[in-house]
């Protein structure tokens, strides 16, 4: 007779490494799928951003942004800076679809499919009367050259000015003057007084600070935009704005009252088509970043949200919209029901794959299990009346220990259930043998 626990053990041993292989594939395969899509969930994104400005500042700013988040290991937004050298040549790139982000002021034209993310700054504009001039007004600039720094970017602004208060009847002429050209024009008296937009910040308050000389008696006069109010209830793209008393200088004070302008937001703009996640990210990431960048950026605190108004001037990207709004959903949030019917979708497929695996299974030969056989056989052993009889019982277990066996390689063996039917077999064929010998009659 055949060694029972040797060949069940043997069976045991296969069928436990085939399981422990099965495990270790299923969890290799997991563990490479979680990577993969954690890997895909958080590689960097790229965004193309054109920017310019008549100083340079505004390429810098961006540059030195970007350069912030691309030393930034956490960081999944990395910025591409276009330098177009002027805030039209910005608008005109976006326009054309040569970048996915721009910095634009928002009297810019042709900026259709544009989402606000943020407002980076104001400009606000200055109609300044030059020192020895008694204008004290925009009426008293009548025949008059008024010198427009950065030209055709402030065009438009000088049209509205023009359009509000006839000042072409009056003769006023308006001249483009490049930002190099500001002191020899205010030098040389080649204009009586000029038209410029610029951030209130130290740096460009410096600058204007600089190009007059400080003396009470020759001070630039501020003049009042005093229709700003329905220039911007006409015009959305410009808001009326009161410049603080001794804004450009405190002692004589200029202006040496609070006075009444305009100013027109600079935006961080990206495509209405840009991933709404990616545009929360982009707002997220920039809104955290700024306040490490404050000593060397200043200007970076006057970052703001843009309005979420439905009639404003260039509406705000839903993804920074809900950065602002405290908004923003989670992945459980946005796939909640997508997770739902997956699992019901993945239960059904597992009853079906069981089903299924049950059908394609072969039917044990005999036609019932190999453990309820060897049990069957329980009886003729305690019946058995000869040894003969005992050695024929036992040819048939070898038999079918031998086809269980031989299906056990497509692990359908189930061996703590013959290890247990076996035992008792050897110990009640050894226990009759002993028997019938003792008493063969």
């Amino acid at each position: 007779m055949i060694d029972f626990r040797q060949h069940i053990g043997q069976a045991m041993h296969l069928k436990r490494w085939t399981r422990i292989a099965l495990v270790v594939g299923l969890v290799a395969l997991a563990a490479g799928a979680g990577f993969y899509a954690y890997r895909y969930t958080m590689r960097p994104v790229t965004l193309t951003v054109a920017a310019g400005s008549l100083d340079g500042e505004g390429s810098r700013l961006v540059s030195a942004l970007a350069a912030k988040l691309g030393s930034t290991s956490n960081s999944r937004i990395r910025l591409k800076v276009i330098d177009t050298g002027t805030p039209l040549g910005a608008a005109e790139a976006f326009a054309k679809g040569q970048a996915d982000l721009a910095i634009v002021r928002g009297d810019a034209t042709d900026l259709v499919g544009a989402r606000t993310i943020v407002v980076i700054t104001h400009g606000v504009l200055m109609m300044i009367a030059l020192p020895g001039q008694t204008i004290d007004s925009l009426d008293g600039l009548k025949g008059k050259t008024v010198g427009v720094v950065g030209g055709e970017v402030n065009r438009r602004l000088a049209s509205v000015l023009d359009s509000e208060y006839d000042l072409t009847r009056a003769k006023v002429k308006f001249v483009d003057l490049r930002l190099d050209e500001l002191p020899a024009a205010v030098q040389g008296k080649k204009v009586q007084a000029l038209l410029l937009v610029t951030p209130i910040s130290g740096r460009y308050l410096t600058m204007l600070r600089n190009l007059f000389p400080r003396d009470a008696k020759r001070s630039p006069t501020l003049l009042p935009i005093e229709s700003a109010g329905a220039i911007a209830a006409a015009i959305g793209a410009y808001e009326s704005f009161d410049i603080p008393k001794g804004t450009i200088r405190g002692s004589p004070a200029i202006p040496d009252d609070d006075l009444t302008t305009l100013r027109v937001p600079v935006y961080l703009i990206a495509r209405d088509k840009l991933d709404t996640d990616t545009a929360t990210l982009l707002t997220q990431t920039i809104m955290e970043t700024r306040g490490n960048m404050l000593g060397e950026h200043p200007i970076l605190a006057q970052i703001s949200a843009p309005s979420t108004e439905k009639d404003a001037p260039i509406r705000i990207h839903p993804g920074a919209e809900a950065y602002f709004s405290g908004d923003v959903k989670t992945i459980f949030d946005k796939y909640g029901d997508q997770f739902f019917y997956a699992s019901m979708l993945l239960g059904m497929l597992s009853s079906l794959a069981a089903a299924f695996w049950k059908f394609m299974m072969p039917e044990p030969e005999g036609g019932s299990p190999p453990p309820e056989r060897l049990h069957q056989i329980t009886r003729r052993i305690r019946d058995a009346a000869s040894t003969a009889e005992l050695d024929q019982i036992e040819d048939e277990i070898d038999e079918i220990l031998g086809a269980e066996l031989s299906r056990g390689k497509r692990d359908t063996i189930d061996a703590g259930a013959l290890q247990v039917a076996l035992s008792r077999l050897e110990y009640l064929i050894g226990q009759r043998r002993r028997m019938l010998e003792a008493n063969p009659s």
